[in-house]
Parts: structure tokens; C-alpha cells; sequence
């Protein structure tokens, strides 16, 4: 199944014109994560979409844009990942 994701990844990345490096670290981020995880087969398309699109925010925009790339990771770190808790929003629908 690695080499069909693999695959999918290679046609994304020339369909999006995504450099070379891109599509590898997004291949390098596949691999890593499935040495660590079990992965559904029905899974495994969004895995490797998730690692693209992380791989291209990285690969793919220039060293002065960066600065967001750190300070994501920063504000990621700081709230532990916990990104969808309720807002004044959820409130306001009830």
C-alpha cells in the first residue's frame, strides 16, 4: 500500500508543480509515521495529504515567511495541540 500512496503523492506533486524536496519530505513523513503507527487502509490517503500539505507549508514558501512557519509551531506547542475547544461562538448557537 506504500507504493500506491507513494504513487498518489508523485501525481499530486507534479499536478501542483510542488518541488522535488517537497514531495520527498512528504514521502519522509509518511514513512516515519507508519514506522510508529498502525494505519487504516481507509486512512492511509489522508495521511499522505496531511504530510504533503505539511511538507509544502514548509518546503514551499520563502525564508521570510518562515518566521509563521516558527511562530505556528510555537502557538501548536503552547496549547499542546489543542486547537478545538469551544469558543464564544459555540455559546452564542444554544
Amino acid at each position: 500500500m506504500r507504493a500506491v500512496v507513494v504513487d498518489w503523492l508523485v501525481v499530486l506533486a507534479e499536478e501542483f508543480e510542488l518541488h522535488a524536496e517537497t514531495l520527498h519530505l512528504a514521502v519522509s513523513y509518511v514513512d516515519r509515521f507508519l514506522t510508529m503507527n498502525v494505519v487504516a487502509r481507509d486512512k492511509l490517503q489522508l495521511l499522505a495529504v496531511t504530510a504533503l500539505l505539511v511538507a509544502a507549508k514548509y518546503e514551499e514558501i520563502e525564508s521570510a515567511e518562515m518566521k509563521v512557519v516558527k511562530m505556528e509551531a510555537d502557538l501548536l506547542k503552547s496549547l499542546n495541540f489543542q486547537i478545538g475547544g469551544p469558543t464564544v461562538t459555540t455559546f452564542l448557537r444554544t
